[in-house]
């Protein structure tokens, strides 16, 4: 099987039909894929997403195609390093279809995320991945990721939630 790796990045804009599209359907993707959750996104996401997103000045996401087929899709969101007194963007969401994996897209989508980062002043990106997401993993090392240490006598940080 030949590849075309002649892919497109652009960033996501969420007033165009065609991209607010792409979005929901790459993001219930992936939330449908088991390293997502492995459920589709809920109704609700589905009809107020686009418009939750449009409101927020703090939101940064790039779409990657194949010719006019939306097939990647990074989504991220600013924040703020009290130790570094300025912003970091940290990556939310990276989907790419199972159909595309393994061909640089994911890596392409990180580099737009990292060329804004630094075009907003930002100290670093930040992101999770689940431990058994090898691909991931293995594209987050390759791209400059490390597991975050302070100091390795107290260990790597771990990624935490509490629903509200």
């Amino acid at each position: 099987m030949s590849f075309n790796n002649d892919f497109r990045i652009e960033p996501t804009r969420l007033d165009d039909t065609h991209h607010a599209s792409a979005l929901l359907a790459l993001l219930d993707h992936y939330a449908s894929d088991p390293m997502g959750g492995g459920e589709a996104l809920p109704a609700y996401t589905l009809q107020n997403l686009i418009s939750g997103l449009a409101q927020r000045t703090d939101f940064v996401s790039f779409l990657a195609f194949d010719a006019d087929q939306p097939v990647g899709l990074i989504n991220c969101f600013e924040g703020f390093s009290t130790f570094a007194a300025r912003p970091l963007l940290n990556i939310h969401d990276v989907a790419v279809r199972n159909t595309h994996r393994g061909r640089g897209i994911g890596k392409q989508l990180l580099a737009a995320a990292e060329e804004a980062a630094r075009s907003r002043g930002c100290c670093k990106l930040t992101l999770e991945v689940l431990s058994n997401n090898t691909g991931a993993v293995h594209t987050y090392l390759q791209a400059g990721f490390e597991p975050y240490v302070l100091d390795p006598a107290a260990g790597e940080a771990q990624f935490m939630h509490k629903w509200l």
